[in-house]
C-alpha cells in the first residue's frame, strides 16, 4: 500500500519560547518537515510552460532564488524580486552553461507538444546539451532535475505506457522515453527524471502526494492523476532533499 506524503512545510523562521515546546513540537510532528536551511539557486530551463510555471511559483514560496531560461523573455510576466528572466537556448550547450554557472539546481521543463509543429527529439537534443554544459562546469556543476513523461512507466502488465498510448500520442511519449534512456547512461552528472502519472492537470495544492519508481500508480484499476500544483511540490521535495539522484521517480495524489 502506499503511503501519502505531507510536504507542507513548517515556518522556519518561527522560534519556540521555550525548550520544553520545541521538544513538544517535534513530537507532535510539527517540525519534521522544514524547507532547506539555506535557499537555493534555482534555474528553471522552460519556466514558462503550463508546468514550468507552477514549479517557479513553488520555488518562490519556499523562499529560493530562481532564475527562468527561455528563448523568448517578453512572453515571461511574471515579477517577483527573487525572479530573474533570461534569454537562452536550451539546445545551445554554451548558452546553458552560462546560464546554469554557479547555481544549485537545474530544473529542465523543457516541452514540445505546445509547439505548433511539435518535434519530439527536442527532449534528446536538450538532455545532451544540458548534460554537456553540466559536464563542462566540473565536479562544481550543478543538480539537474528533469520534468518527464508517463510513457516510460510501466502498467501491471510490464507493458510500457507509451505502447498503450493513440497512436498520434505515440511521438511524444517515445521522445521523452528516448531522453531518459540517454540521462540512464550519464554517471558523471547528478541527475533526476521525475515522471507524473497518467493523469496531470491544472489543480489544487494540496502538498499530498504518492512515489513510485518505475510502474504506472493506480487507484484499483483506474489511472491516478496529480495536480500541477502537487507535481511542482514533489520535484521541489526532490530540489530540497535529493532522494533519487542518477534515478527515475514517479508521483500520483
Amino acid at each position: 500500500m502506499w503511503a501519502y506524503l505531507d510536504s507542507d512545510r513548517a515556518d522556519t523562521g518561527f522560534r519556540w519560547r521555550s525548550a520544553f515546546a520545541a521538544w513538544l513540537a517535534v513530537l507532535i510532528g510539527l517540525t519534521g518537515l522544514a524547507h532547506a536551511a539555506e535557499p537555493l539557486r534555482i534555474t528553471v530551463v522552460g519556466g514558462n510552460g503550463m508546468i514550468g510555471q507552477r514549479i517557479v511559483n513553488e520555488a518562490l514560496q519556499r523562499g529560493h532564488q530562481v532564475t527562468v531560461v527561455v528563448r523568448e523573455p517578453s512572453r515571461v510576466t511574471q515579477r517577483h524580486e527573487r525572479l530573474k528572466i533570461e534569454q537562452g537556448d536550451a539546445l545551445n550547450a554554451n548558452d546553458v552553461a552560462r546560464l546554469v554557472a554557479k547555481r544549485d539546481v537545474v530544473i529542465s521543463a523543457v516541452g514540445a507538444a505546445r509547439a505548433s509543429a511539435p518535434d519530439y527529439t527536442l527532449y534528446l537534443r536538450a538532455a545532451q546539451s544540458l548534460v554537456t554544459a553540466l559536464r563542462q562546469a566540473g565536479p562544481d556543476a550543478p543538480r539537474l532535475v528533469v520534468v518527464g513523461g508517463v510513457g516510460s512507466l510501466k502498467d501491471g502488465s510490464g507493458q510500457l505506457v507509451l505502447e498503450r498510448v493513440p497512436e498520434d500520442r505515440r511521438p511524444e511519449h517515445l521522445g521523452q522515453k528516448t531522453a531518459l534512456d540517454f540521462y540512464r547512461t550519464i554517471t558523471d552528472v547528478r541527475w533526476t527524471y521525475v515522471s507524473p502519472p497518467g493523469r496531470i492537470a491544472p489543480g489544487v495544492r494540496t502538498g499530498k502526494y504518492r512515489v513510485g519508481q518505475d510502474d504506472l500508480l493506480m487507484e484499483g484499476d483506474q489511472v491516478s492523476g496529480i495536480s500541477m500544483e502537487d507535481y511542482a511540490v514533489a520535484l521541489l521535495d526532490e530540489v530540497e532533499n535529493p532522494k533519487h539522484v542518477g534515478k527515475r521517480f514517479t508521483v500520483a495524489n
